[in-house]
């Protein structure tokens, strides 16, 4: 009996192995384009909450109920509701709401220091989902601001 080289029938690999990379491309398209955009929705809500901090730590330094007897050296002392209401304020009319549907915003005072410190949370949607990855990211950004007296 003769004796056959048989060698198995490769017909198609290539196609699969096209389709495999096609697929592992496309991935790092989706995670690539999701990254993008979240860090540049950390950049933008960094500035925001850079602005609300220094807002609110200027603003809740001024006013006569606070310095009765006239402004101290160093830090200023901090009123944590106009603080609260400084940061509200500043992200309505900067319209930091709009920019970013379902901001929400904490707000830290060391009262030791005068600093405040503002955390502002929002929801991305990713524009491109990786099968089994959230379709939703919550980005988060700090800032922080203290006012000085200076004489």
């Amino acid at each position: 009996m003769p004796r056959r080289d048989r060698r198995p029938d490769e017909t198609g690999q290539t196609t699969l192995l096209i389709v495999g990379f096609a697929l592992v491309l496309a991935m790092a398209v989706a995670t690539v384009v999701d990254v993008s955009a979240a860090y540049l929705r950390r950049q933008g809500l960094s500035t925001v909450a850079d602005g609300a901090a220094l807002r609110a730590a200027d603003l809740a330094a001024t006013g006569t109920e606070v310095y009765t007897g006239g402004v101290p050296q160093g830090r200023l002392r901090l009123s944590a509701e106009r603080v609260r209401g400084s940061v509200r304020d500043f992200l309505s009319r900067s319209g930091a709401y709009d920019d970013y549907p379902g901001l929400a915003f904490e707000v830290d005072i060391d009262p030791a220091s005068s600093h405040v410190t503002v955390h502002v949370t929002a929801p991305l949607e990713l524009p491109l989902t990786v099968p089994g990855s959230p379709q939703v990211a919550t980005i988060g950004a700090t800032g922080s601001a203290a006012v000085v007296a200076e004489r």
